[in-house]
């Protein structure tokens, strides 16, 4: 009743069971956006490695042009992907779909959880990010992984700790950069958008405890 034709009925009558349940109806009347800082990272090696497998996320949601899924090698560091919403020479866009990264790669999900790319599922929710941080939930509709080269990206965070992600070596395939600025990844020499977060992560989950990812 409050979704119905994206509007929702003019009121409605909620006889609570707990203070919880109050925040979780303006959850779904707000529809679910929520906020993600995120920081300048700096390319400090592009690495051609050779094939490996890599996904594509396709969602049940048309994208917008500086909208992208975080992901990265490691829980401290994410880069924001770009979606296919931008013009190719040989190939039409898909306005749905984020040619993700490989398949070990993590994957911001909502309610601050991680995923890794392989474990992800058709119907299951997944964080689309813009260039200002604002964040929306969107669904999946199909995860496609293909035999594709791979490009390793390192770079620097703001605090000095280095970040990477895997993503297929294609001029096609492209990260976002401050502005909403799009880089292709064969030809990355400029500084990228991430989110940093503090916590390591243990099943998805963010832990304080001792992790060193390299």
């Amino acid at each position: 009743m409050a979704l119905v034709l994206e509007h929702g009925s003019d009121g409605l009558l909620l006889a609570p069971r707990a203070v919880e349940d109050v925040a979780r109806i303006q959850e779904l009347v707000a529809g679910g956006h929520q906020e993600v800082p995120l920081d300048e990272l700096t390319v400090e090696t592009v690495e051609h490695i050779g094939i490996g497998e890599r996904a594509c996320i396709d969602t049940c949601s048309l994208l917008e042009t500086d909208e992208g899924c975080l992901i990265g090698s490691f829980s401290t560091g994410f880069f924001l992907s770009c979606s296919e919403t931008h013009p190719l020479p040989y190939m039409p866009t898909r306005l749905f779909r984020w040619n993700a990264g490989a398949v070990h790669s993590y994957v911001l999900t909502p309610g601050n959880r991680t995923r890794y790319v392989s474990e992800l599922r058709s119907g299951q929710p997944i964080l689309a990010v813009r260039a200002d941080g604002t964040a929306r939930e969107v669904r999946i509709g199909r995860v496609k992984i293909e035999r594709r080269p791979l490009i390793s990206v390192t770079a620097l965070t703001p605090q000095g700790r280095r970040v990477s992600v895997i993503a297929q070596d294609d001029w096609h395939v492209r990260l976002l950069g401050p502005g909403g600025a799009v880089r292709n990844v064969t030809e990355l020499r400029d500084r990228l958008l991430g989110y940093v977060p503090r916590e390591s992560r243990h099943v998805g989950l963010p832990i304080t405890e001792f992790c060193l990812e390299q």
